[in-house]
């Protein structure tokens, strides 16, 4: 099979700047999602993205059709065929995710390479959803896909080295610098940064004012974002439900999700998505 053609699944944030990264490395992509109007956000926030980059004089007119002419979009599972490696990033659920990859199993070539985007979830539990577990694997994209750096690789109980082998050189194509992570609840970015995250938000808790947290780790720590700031960028709701991904993991009261985080997304206080997190957005 011909090592041109991917597929990403989701086209919400995290799955058109997957889409983006690969088509920008020359990869023919199908960007795949079950909901029409998802599509149509994600190519209209290309387009736009992209004329900023010609206006600015960061990319040619040229330029911008080439690589906006290598993605595609497609509401249905069937025009998955012919990809060599399939990228997962829909929501962070296991269900959802295990049905996905039960689908992706029945419509993808047998010789396909399917792969998650997950944060933190059992990549060896997903794989189990499928006929191929020698050929699932994790690859955590951090937001912005096409801005950051980094990819966290992760094996199954089950992933072949052939596997890894192919996976590891679709990272290094698309530019990404590769850590191989360990399969534990929130693999290492994750495991280290969300419980300080949860920290910061214990302080607001106890009476401290988010911008004096932010500011201690910003100026004292060299941090460039404070971790509040950062949980309004992500959202509070997914930084909840990694915090409590770590806390159902590895059954360590040290993972407690701090309880103002579970008052805020019952508030819809999620963040810069929604207008207000630790701070007000206009």
């Amino acid at each position: 099979m011909e090592q041109n053609k991917v597929a990403v699944i989701g086209a919400g944030l995290m799955g058109r700047g997957i889409a983006q990264t690969c088509a920008q490395a020359g990869y023919e992509v199908v960007n795949v999602d079950v909901f029409p109007g998802a599509l149509e956000k994600a190519e209209d926030n290309l387009n736009t993205l992209f004329d900023k980059k010609v206006q600015k004089g960061k990319m040619t007119e040229e330029e911008k059709c080439e690589i906006l002419g290598r993605i595609s979009y497609s509401s249905t599972y069937e025009d998955v065929k012919g990809a060599y490696l399939i990228v997962e990033a829909v929501p962070e659920k296991i269900d959802i995710k295990k049905e996905t990859f039960a689908n992706l199993d029945q419509y993808a070539d047998e010789e396909t390479i399917l792969v998650s985007n997950t944060s933190g979830l059992s990549i060896s539990e997903i794989a189990a959803a499928t006929k191929r577990p020698h050929k699932v694997m994790g690859v955590h994209f951090f937001y912005p896909a096409p801005v950051m750096k980094l990819a966290e690789l992760i094996r199954g109980l089950a992933t072949s080295d052939d596997t890894y082998r192919t996976v590891r050189e679709f990272t290094g194509r698309i530019k990404k610098t590769i850590v191989d992570a360990p399969e534990f609840p929130g693999f290492m970015v994750n495991r280290i940064l969300v419980p300080m995250q949860n920290e910061a938000a214990f302080m607001v808790m106890e009476g401290c004012r988010p911008e004096d947290v932010d500011n201690a780790m910003k100026l004292g720590a060299n941090h460039p974002m404070g971790p509040l700031e950062l949980t309004d960028f992500v959202g509070v709701d997914v930084m909840l439900a990694t915090m409590t991904g770590l806390y159902e993991g590895f059954h360590d009261s040290k993972y407690r999700p701090c309880p103002l985080l579970e008052t805020m997304v019952k508030a819809g206080h999620l963040g810069r998505k929604s207008g207000r997190g630790f701070y007000k957005y206009e």
